[in-house]
């Protein structure tokens, strides 16, 4: 069970890095629609707009793409009191494009602030307080100091019964596969609630079918798996039961952050007391909403959208498990 908290404090913080956002508006084209990013902060605006009290922890720049982010978080409700400002740093900046392969991503984060983000400047007592932590492997990907105060992170949590939320997010442009498969084992070893992508997991473990990948999930100690399939929907997996739970069928326009989405309206829907079949048949339906439109914080729906979505799909009768 998840743990109570005060109604002040978020019952979700999650730790990494976001980032402004350039989206081309269509395939070849110059003209950029500026959003915002970064797989942490996208999930935990996913939690909030499904009615969650979220919380971010990490740094930004003291430039204006920073500021931007602040004024992002404080719209959508997410707690900023564990954000820090480093003057002396840049806030990460990527662009999409799109082409007939899907979209590409261009990077320029070296050197952000919050990949200087240190153990030393964890906000112990939110973490203490709250029911979740998440972060992705992009949290420990993007610089060793943040790295380290991951760890410290999830060992502060772990200590006052706080949950552990991970989220593979494998990008091999920020380190080598064989770094990130000794990290995120050893991270997935100390998660609770796990949430990885069909391409990540299979590089990281070597194998190619979902019962076999949350089978060997499972084992190291996670006590629910999530493997997002892309248009297939998730295979929910406990140590008790497994399913595959289908995506919810649209025209997608762009994915860019679907995957978390979906983790953040999981999660959601976990602490306000779903089971991991119900809160995933919940997630598929905000992360497939969230493709029909650009950018990956724009489109995210809000929970009266979700619940309006799921009516319409349960009185069509759509929907079937395998």
């Amino acid at each position: 069970m998840v743990k109570a908290t005060h109604k002040q404090q978020p019952e979700i913080v999650a730790f990494g890095e976001a980032m402004v956002e350039f989206s081309q508006r269509c395939a070849g084209g110059t003209d950029y629609l500026q959003g915002y990013g970064g797989d942490t902060s996208n999930f935990c605006i996913a939690a909030a707009r499904q009615g969650a009290n979220t919380g971010f922890i990490s740094a930004v720049g003291g430039d204006r793409f920073g500021r931007l982010l602040l004024e992002l978080w404080q719209q959508e409700n997410v707690d900023t009191s564990a954000v820090r400002i480093d003057e002396s740093a840049h806030t990460g900046v990527y662009f999409v494009s799109h082409g007939p392969d899907g979209h590409h991503f261009e990077y320029l984060r070296a050197g952000s602030a919050a990949s200087r983000y240190a153990a030393h400047d964890l906000p112990l007592d939110m973490l203490a307080d709250a029911k979740v932590l998440h972060l992705s492997g992009v949290s420990l990907a993007i610089g060793t100091a943040a790295c380290d105060a991951a760890f410290d992170a999830m060992a502060h949590a772990r200590k006052h019964g706080v949950q552990v939320s991970f989220d593979t997010n494998l990008r091999l442009k920020l380190w080598p596969l064989a770094r990130a498969r000794a990290t995120m084992l050893d991270v997935i070893g100390q998660t609770d609630i796990c949430l990885p992508s069909w391409d990540d997991v299979t590089a990281l473990t070597g194998l190619a079918n979902r019962d076999a990948i949350v089978d060997f999930l499972l084992a190291r100690g996670p006590r629910i798996v999530a493997l997002k399939l892309g248009s297939e929907g998730a295979y929910v997996a406990t140590p008790n039961h497994r399913q595959r739970v289908p995506a919810h069928p649209v025209s997608a326009i762009d994915a860019t952050g679907a995957g978390d989405c979906f983790g953040g309206a999981f999660v959601a829907r976990l602490c306000a007391g779903d089971d991991p079949f119900s809160a995933a048949r919940y997630a598929n339906v905000a992360a497939a909403l969230s493709t029909l439109g650009f950018g990956a914080v724009a489109p995210i729906p809000t929970r009266a959208v979700v619940e309006r979505m799921l009516g319409e799909t349960s009185a069509a009768g759509i929907g079937s498990h395998a």
